[in-house]
């Protein structure tokens, strides 16, 4: 029974690593909200963190990552400081998958529902925090600048959230909140 359970699950993870790279792939194509373009990439991280638990879940973060770097969304980043662009790109993704997964795994046992609504939440805001926070480490005298360029003058803060994240991350999380439930509930695997 656990071989068959293995089995199903790295099947699921084969699934959602395809699909987190076929998803980076069709985002990349349709356009930019704001500066940066949305991404459908983090339902299968959420569903991931619901079905196969935090390891895999991190996994497809890092899979993630690595096609934001490879679509070339990170470009205008890792014109900047290449280093601290792979550190913050990878890092938000592993991290977004890694966390919704642990928080799946604290509130499962009370509601599977509350579970997977929150993996849902958690995985954009960490994917945006861990963002945010990469850009205040290594790019604020570039995010300094471009807030002065765009008319935000001294509001960086500000630039930050209205410029740089603000709709993709509406975008984002919606789109979470409304799929995740339902493709974890039409899928109906639970993680062992």
């Amino acid at each position: 029974m656990n071989k068959k359970m293995d089995t199903k699950t790295m099947v699921l993870g084969a699934v959602l690593t395809a699909l987190v790279i076929i998803l980076e792939v069709i985002t990349a194509s349709l356009g930019k909200a704001g500066m940066f373009r949305f991404t459908f990439a983090l339902v299968p991280i959420a569903i991931g963190a619901a079905t196969c638990g935090p390891a895999l879940s991190a996994w497809l973060g890092f899979v993630f990552g690595l096609s934001v770097l490879l679509t070339g969304d990170a470009a205008a980043f890792l014109a900047v400081n290449p280093l601290g662009t792979v550190i913050t790109v990878l890092l938000k993704g592993i991290a977004c998958g890694y966390v919704a997964g642990l928080l799946y795994a604290l509130i499962e046992k009370r509601s599977r529902f509350s579970a997977v609504a929150a993996s849902a939440v958690v995985c954009p805001v960490v994917n945006t925090g861990v963002f945010l926070l990469g850009c205040l480490v290594f790019f604020m005298g570039t995010i300094t600048g471009w807030a002065e360029g765009f008319g935000f003058g001294g509001n960086v803060a500000g630039y930050m959230i209205f410029g740089l994240v603000g709709i993709n991350f509406i975008i984002e999380i919606v789109t979470n909140i409304i799929l995740t439930p339902v493709i974890v509930r039409l899928l109906n695997i639970r993680k062992k």
